[in-house]
């Protein structure tokens, strides 16, 4: 006999925003340290990935807010 499933939790409340604008931080001070030390030719393509990270990060602190105000607050996904 199986037991009924209990209901799922809430989603708890984060604030997105601040998690890009970390995320988007640490790209940045990746892309910083590699400049400083001068990255041997070869590896060079680190610099295009901290770039990317951090173009996508400043993209997601403009997209975040706007995709979050055209949701309901009573939406839910099932």
């Amino acid at each position: 006999m199986k037991k009924a499933r209990l209901p799922d939790p809430p989603p708890l409340p984060t604030n997105d925003v601040r998690i890009a604008q970390v995320g988007t931080a640490a790209w940045a001070i990746a892309l910083l340290v590699l400049l400083i030390i001068d990255l041997p030719t070869p590896d060079r393509w680190w610099l295009a990935v901290c770039t990317m990270g951090t173009t996508i990060g400043l993209f997601a602190m403009w997209y975040v807010p706007r995709l979050q105000s055209h949701r309901s607050p009573h939406t839910q996904e099932d």
